[in-house]
């Protein structure tokens, strides 16, 4: 996204071949932007903040909410006028909380379903600058205020409840946005250009946690994943390892274009039940549920709470999570804000439903691995998403045992 709305070149190396990546490739190649795809690499060649052209097909977000809450943030300051949708998840997923501070802006937003779901029809205006209190800490709807703030014609401001991840921040700032933070408000000015630039992805943190996960929980296990991001706004799931006893050990180094990465060893572990809410919930909200699998192998009762978001992510979680879970035999309490789980009792294979949600999937097949008996996950294709090499690589580690 940035380097499409950005003069020159810009190049991506470790680049993620996931669904939710490719929809987002395709919307801005919709937009007349050229992208060159090699194995982990993309090269975008930007035509700055005004080079989008209008798509003469509708834009197709797919399963990303991602891209569909950023993308309206930046088609809210163009000149043309575009229909944006995904697939039969996003059009149930909230886009209210998007529309009302564009709309604050000056934009014009119509969730066409009358829901205030996808599909949205954006037409483009001038925009105006605005100091937004988000009700929720959410860095999807902080980036897309954020982004059409480069189009505004004032500086934008938005405070959270709660410090949510700040990678878009601390990468506009490298493409050479004015944007600065304190506390938990970000603030924006009005930009005239960005320059392209050359990006080094490190690992995902929230792909990492499956195997850290796995690391925790089976028996004779040694683990070290490399290159892993530890952003701070994003390290909950080490920062619950480290309350719940995990023998983990991170090792740093040299900063990777502003974000911080490290190698991760994980052995096996004697966990501990813990109590897991606040403003932690935003730094690993979608290890949650993997995090719900370490509480079954803990000694004693986990409690997770102020989560109610996790019920209007790519499938309601909490209900997803309960359920699944039960099957399985875990002792498990769904709450209006999270879960309640009782930990030591032993997990049996079950049929398991993953409601086409990449997490579920991947949190129900590390379960699998400390389960008696087999476990069939249905729609398990759906790791695509964010992970294509998910169950090769849980393969290939799960092998060595």
């Amino acid at each position: 996204m940035f380097g499409s709305l950005a003069q020159g070149t810009t190049t991506v190396k470790n680049f993620l071949r996931g669904a939710d990546c490719l929809s987002t490739i395709d919307c801005f190649r919709r937009m007349g932007i050229q992208i060159d795809e090699t194995a982990d690499e993309i090269t975008v060649h930007g035509k700055g903040l005004h080079g989008l052209s209008a798509p003469s097909q509708i834009l197709d977000a797919g399963n990303s909410g991602t891209t569909t809450r950023l993308i309206s943030g930046i088609l809210s300051g163009q000149n043309f006028e575009c229909t944006l949708t995904g697939d039969a998840s996003i059009q149930k997923r909230p886009m209210g909380r998007i529309i009302e501070p564009l709309t604050q802006m000056g934009a014009s937003i119509t969730s066409l379903s009358g829901n205030g779901c996808a599909p949205l029809q954006i037409s483009g205006r001038p925009l105006h600058g605005i100091h937004y209190r988000t009700k929720v800490a959410s860095a999807q709807v902080k980036s897309s205020i954020l982004l059409a703030g480069l189009y505004a014609d004032t500086p934008v401001s938005v405070t959270e409840p709660s410090l949510s991840r700040n990678h878009s921040e601390l990468m506009l700032r490298q493409f050479g946005a004015k944007i600065h933070t304190e506390g938990t408000t970000a603030t924006i000015l009005p930009a005239p250009a960005l320059t392209g630039q050359d990006i080094t992805v490190p690992g995902d943190i929230s792909s990492a946690a499956y195997f850290i996960a796995a690391g925790c929980i089976t028996p004779d296990s040694e683990i070290l994943i490399q290159n892993v991001g530890i952003n701070p706004t994003r390290d909950g799931i080490l920062q619950v390892c480290r309350m719940m006893g995990a023998d983990i050990t991170v090792m740093p180094y040299a900063h990777q274009t502003g974000e911080p990465a490290a190698d991760v060893l994980v052995r096996s572990s004697s966990l501990k039940a813990c109590v897991i809410g606040g403003d932690l919930i935003p730094t690993l909200i979608d290890e949650l549920p993997v995090i719900a699998v370490m509480a079954c192998f803990a000694k004693g009762t986990t409690v997770i709470r102020d989560a109610a978001e996790l019920k209007v992510k790519e499938s309601d979680r909490i209900t997803v999570m309960a359920e699944n879970l039960s099957a399985m035999g875990a002792k498990v309490t769904a709450t209006d804000d999270g879960l309640i789980i009782e930990g030591g009792h032993s997990l049996q294979g079950a049929v398991i439903d993953s409601h086409l949600d990449h997490r579920i999937a991947m949190s129900f097949a590390v379960a699998a691995l400390n389960a008696d008996g087999e476990t069939e996950i249905r729609d398990a294709e759906c790791v695509n998403i964010s992970y294509p090499g998910f169950y090769q690589d849980l393969n290939r580690i799960s092998s060595r045992t």
